[in-house]
């Protein structure tokens, strides 16, 4: 991730990593050169207005010494032209500020799996916060920890995961997690949840909420 604004470059590397990559940043055009040949990445994120090199140098630099690098320009440069110029010089996407989040991460999972280096169906993600659940590899992390979770409290932080700031009943918990109807089980999702707020929680801001005479709720810390 390469953009002279450190606070724009540590957001994204943030999101990025929270989406399971390995992410490195920089803040000039020959930083990047040289952390890119220590760090090998698959993808580069490259702002094309750079203290002390422009971007379509940094760029050739990049492809001399790795020619399958993916880039994605960032930049503030939105006419035709520029965009234009960014393709032509071997950049693989092109990304205007302001942009969102979403847009990055498309674009970014889209030049990967043009060039081959990502599956063409991308992994179930749920994300809530700085906590993600990949559903196809059972992984799930926490501000980047990787947390390890037996079956069934994978499925129930699922269930939570998938209806954030929803509050759920005991009964709803029981029918999708263990698959049965409430009847005097009570115990079994409070178990559960205590066993996976030790696991999630501990240490950290709480995510998972009790609503008293109603059930549980999973919101991301404000």
């Amino acid at each position: 991730m390469v953009d002279d604004e450190p606070s724009l470059a540590e957001l994204l590397a943030r999101v990025l990593r929270n989406e399971g990559w390995a992410v490195e940043t920089a803040g000039t055009g020959g930083k990047a050169i040289r952390a890119a040949r220590a760090f090998k990445p698959d993808a580069v994120i490259l702002d094309m207005m750079l203290p002390d090199i422009d971007g379509m140098e940094v760029l050739s630099k990049l492809r001399a010494d790795n020619p399958s690098v993916c880039v994605v320009f960032l930049t503030a440069r939105d006419s035709v032209e520029d965009r234009v110029a960014g393709i032509t010089a071997g950049g693989d996407d092109y990304v205007t500020k302001p942009f969102s989040l979403e847009e990055v991460l498309a674009r970014l999972r889209g030049v990967l799996r043009r060039a081959g280096m990502a599956p063409e169906t991308t992994s179930n993600l749920l994300a809530v916060g700085d906590l993600t659940v990949d559903e196809d590899a059972h992984e799930v992390h926490r501000d980047g920890q990787r947390i390890e979770l037996t079956a069934t409290e994978f499925e129930l932080l699922r269930y939570l995961m998938q209806n954030p700031r929803r509050v759920l009943s005991k009964a709803q918990i029981l029918g999708r997690v263990w698959e049965y109807d409430f009847g005097g089980q009570a115990h079994v999702v409070e178990l559960y949840i205590s066993y996976l707020r030790k696991k999630i929680d501990a240490g950290r801001e709480p995510m998972i909420h009790t609503v008293r005479g109603a059930g549980y709720v999973l919101r991301p810390v404000s």
